[in-house]
């Protein structure tokens, strides 16, 4: 990841402003800002596939010894090339090791393409993503977010944005996947912003 910081999504930031439930977490909050990817696509998926259902630490630690085991080349064709149980040896699970190899030789050969995922629509790049064993529609969700910055994005299953939205509503229990989906609906087209405010919420006390 590149130290800068991009400013993104600054309707969603008026829209939700001006939102009575939303409006004292924005305000309190402030400008949405995220890091600019400066790595290839393929290191991008790679790296959240590393860090998947893990506490940022530890993911952190298990990144940087795979990135070390491949020399720093982190492409399809060195990690087809080093061996299994090197990899292994990084502290990564089975299940994501094989999920990293199966987005290497989809890669490779071409049945996924990854390089032009941003000038395609939400919909397709999930379509790629997914064909990748072991990429759900959360990890292509977070790429569109977090790496392509698109605004309307909205993950109904991820439990951080589940938790912030009943935080948000002063509800007393986290709607679920089914329930959110409609939810979301009066923040479009900023769903994106509106999760990243969920996000943040669950960091500061209420306004």
């Amino acid at each position: 990841m590149s130290g800068d910081l991009k400013t993104v999504w600054t309707g969603g930031r008026r829209k939700l402003g001006a939102d009575p439930l939303f409006g004292p977490w924005v305000k309190a909050i402030g400008t949405i800002r995220l890091p600019v990817a400066t790595e290839e696509p393929f290191f991008y998926l790679a790296r959240a596939i590393c860090y998947q259902q893990l506490a940022g630490a530890a993911a952190s630690t298990i990144h940087g010894r795979f990135c070390k085991a491949l020399k720093g080349e982190v492409t399809p064709a060195k990690v087809l090339r080093v061996r299994e149980t090197t990899l292994r040896g990084t502290g990564l699970s089975r299940a994501k090791l094989a999920a990293i190899r199966d987005l290497a030789q989809k890669v490779r050969s071409g049945e996924v393409e990854i390089h032009d995922l941003d000038e395609h629509t939400n919909e397709e790049v999930i379509r790629r993503l997914v064909l990748v064993k072991g990429i759900g529609e959360w990890t292509a969700q977070m790429y569109l977010i977090f790496r392509l910055f698109r605004p309307d994005v909205w993950p109904t299953g991820d439990l951080g944005v589940r938790a912030g939205y009943a935080k948000v509503h002063g509800l007393g229990e986290y709607p679920t996947q089914k329930e959110l989906g409609p939810l979301g609906e009066p923040y479009a087209p900023w769903r994106s912003a509106a999760a990243w405010y969920c996000y943040r919420v669950l960091d500061i006390e209420a306004p």
